[in-house]
């Protein structure tokens, strides 16, 4: 296992795991050499030896690395050291789609047709180089932070050819195509139909066959029509509906005949959502769905050799336990598909042994007898008194206590027992051996069981919603998936599990773990208007903060008051989301300044005048503000007048006043008011 630190190549310095499949890990690095993070998918340890998984390995890289393109994960490099095999690909920050169905439950149309042509689009730049996916699920669908959609992990992916294709892994069961099940001839059009149950999960939130084994879900495609999508998503447009169910037919001739045909159809959605255009090809006779006949199944079975599996992150071929009597998520290997048959045979063998058992019993054509009742009429009464021991385990208590009392033995509870075999409550052991004489009225003493015994639990807490399953699922046992908001573990990695790691519990019981859904985002709320300390309150109380504000002139923001912020208003954030505030200067202020002005003496003023004077006023011209005034007794009067607040022109009101005496020496007094339009202010 590669530790945070370590380097690959001298190049990839290695930041942290970030999954994990069947056959290998990935980690998220820094490419040193050209300055960003990429993903570095590495084989286990336990395959690098195994030449196979190797070239296998090595095939999935080299059949992915010509594959470039905006909605496909791309191939950056591929190499070896000291006994690793890594493919180095682009890092996508983001959740997978099968994520974000879960916290969504439903998608709208609209977002469902984007996300499936951004899909399409990738599988067509793949299918157009005649390779084919063969493992389209949501697991492998990104959906990055920027909300590009993004198709991955083409590591089943093999050139098409016209020869049947009989692969050794096979793709997810929810998704894979009847084809796949009956490992028949795959091409493009498989790819077509798991993109149609991708498009179903979209809108209504589920897949439309699901079932308890893999098996049973792998014969519903073959045989069971699926339920429309509008019975779960009743608002959704016929157009999408009837796409859904043209990528989803059995027959892959009733299907599109290419992915760039079904994209002509998605975009055409988008226009004409309610419109009924898409052509569905007609059903032959010999193309409708049929119910298999046992054998057929059994057929499928023995040409595949192997039953779908899933893995949370990767196809990856699954290792055959020998010593394991139980399917495990991994292949059953063709010993165990005849054993389960087997098993099947003998139980309805007892099943009909039983029917007849009680049907002659009822009819009394047969009666049982101890075997005591043939025995010599001359045998001693001691001989007459034993009855001969039955076998007790499997039976429940009240079963083993009647079959008992029937040949004259009584019964008691010994201590508990665990056992693999007999299920919790039934006998697992007795006191006396089958077949051993026994007194009558003898009291059997029986073991019951308390269940299997306890094995150690997992511990799960950090890993992702995949991976975890499937630790607990290969360590035996069942898990119950729940979910939290959480603002210090990242969406999708458990935040904690119960029993917890490396506690004890029993072989099929469930382990509940709880999932991170990250934090719980809040809508941003309007603080225009607010001031700026009134704002900072009202943003701290759904714990948003304010990383900085910037100012600026406002004609209707009074100043100190916000005219904007960076998030508007109704946008869902994450707790701990910063914001930038722009504050209010209020009005923009722009000064002018009056220089030098020259005010002349009154032409109308006698030569003989004394104590000439004027006082002088300048007002804006925008209205009766006066700016200042001035009192003048000589002329020419020079005015200069500065800051001079958001006016360019002004006018003088000038109120002059003097003395003239006359030839018979009366002195008199003389006034007059004159105005100066238009005078212009320079621009500071």
């Amino acid at each position: 296992m590669l530790k945070e630190g370590m380097y690959l190549a001298d190049r990839y310095e290695i930041v942290g795991k970030v999954g994990a499949g069947g056959m290998s890990d990935v980690y998220k690095a820094k490419d040193h050499t050209l300055g960003r993070f990429v993903a570095i998918k590495v084989l286990k340890q336990e395959f690098s030896e195994d030449v196979n998984f190797v070239t296998k390995f090595r095939t999935e890289a080299q059949s992915a690395a010509g594959l470039e393109h905006p909605n496909i994960v791309n191939i950056y490099d591929v190499g070896s050291e000291n006994g690793l095999y890594y493919i180095v690909m682009e890092y996508v920050e983001g959740i997978t789609l099968k994520t974000y169905i879960e916290k969504k439950g439903q998608l709208s149309f609209k977002e469902a047709v984007s996300i499936a042509i951004q899909v399409g689009r990738g599988i067509e730049a793949a299918h157009n180089k005649h390779i084919i996916h063969r493992d389209i699920k949501p697991q492998n669908i990104i959906i990055s932070t920027e909300g590009k959609v993004k198709v991955t992990d083409f590591g089943i992916a093999r050139v098409a050819s016209t020869n049947t294709i009989n692969s050794d892994v096979m793709g997810s069961v929810h998704y894979a195509s009847p084809e796949q099940a009956r490992n028949g001839f795959v091409d493009g059009k498989s790819d077509i139909y798991s993109l149609g149950i991708v498009m179903y999960e979209m809108v209504t939130g589920r897949v439309p066959f699901d079932g308890e084994s893999t098996v049973a879900v792998a014969i519903q495609h073959l045989q069971e029509e699926m339920v429309v999508p509008s019975a779960y998503a009743p608002e959704l447009p016929i157009s999408m509906e009837k796409i859904i169910l043209k990528c989803t037919q059995k027959s892959p001739d009733r299907r599109y005949d290419s992915i760039s045909d079904l994209l002509l159809d998605l975009k055409k959605a988008l226009i004409s959502p309610d419109e009924d255009f898409v052509v569905m090809v007609p059903l032959g006779q010999q193309e409708k769905t049929r119910v298999m006949k046992p054998e057929e199944i059994e057929s499928i079975k023995e040409q595949t050799g192997k039953v779908y599996y899933e893995e949370p992150d990767e196809e990856e071929e699954g290792e055959e336990d020998e010593e394991d009597d139980e399917e495990e998520g991994g292949l059953l290997n063709s010993k165990m598909e005849k054993a389960v048959t087997i098993m099947g045979i003998i139980a309805a063998v007892i099943i009909v042994l039983i029917i007849a058992y009680i049907a002659i019993s009822i009819t009394g054509v047969f009666k049982f007898k101890d075997k005591t009742k043939d025995k010599d009429d001359t045998q001693t009464e001691e001989a007459s008194n034993l009855v001969e021991m039955i076998d007790l385990t499997g039976m429940t208590y009240d079963e083993a206590k009647k079959e008992l009392n029937g040949i004259g033995l009584g019964i008691t509870k010994g201590d508990s027992m665990s056992s693999d075999k007999y299920e919790e409550g039934l006998v697992v052991g007795q006191s006396e051996k089958e077949g051993d004489m026994v007194e009558k009225n003898t009291t059997i003493t029986v073991n019951l069981s308390s269940g299997a015994g306890e094995i150690d639990v997992p511990s799960v807490v950090g890993l992702d919603k995949d991976a975890a399953e499937s630790a607990i699922k290969a360590a035996g046992f069942k898990v119950k998936t729940e979910y939290e908001y959480s603002s210090d573990v990242p969406a999708g990695d458990v935040i904690s599990q119960t029993p917890g790691g490396d506690s004890k519990a029993k072989k099929d019981d469930t382990i509940t773990i709880v999932v991170s859904r990250g934090p719980q985002q809040q809508k941003m709320i309007n603080v225009l208007g607010l001031t700026e300390q009134a704002a900072r309150d009202a943003l701290a109380g759904i714990n948003v903060t304010v990383s900085s504000t910037n100012s600026d002139y406002s004609d209707d923001v009074p100043e100190g008051c916000v005219i904007s912020q960076s998030i508007s208003e109704g946008t869902f954030v994450n707790p701990g989301t910063t914001i930038t505030l722009t504050i209010s200067l209020g009005k923009k202020v722009e000064t002018y300044s009056l220089n030098n002005y020259t005010i002349e003496k009154l032409s109308e003023i006698p030569e003989n005048a004394t104590g000439i004077s004027a006082t002088i006023a300048l007002y804006k011209s925008e209205g009766e503000d006066r700016i200042n005034s001035w009192t003048a007794t000589y002329f020419p009067f020079s005015v200069s007048q500065g800051n001079i607040e958001n006016c360019s022109e002004g006018y003088f009101v000038i109120d002059w006043s003097w003395t003239v005496t006359d030839e018979s020496g009366n002195v008199k007094n003389e006034t007059k008011q004159t105005t100066i339009e238009g005078v212009k202010f320079t621009k500071n």
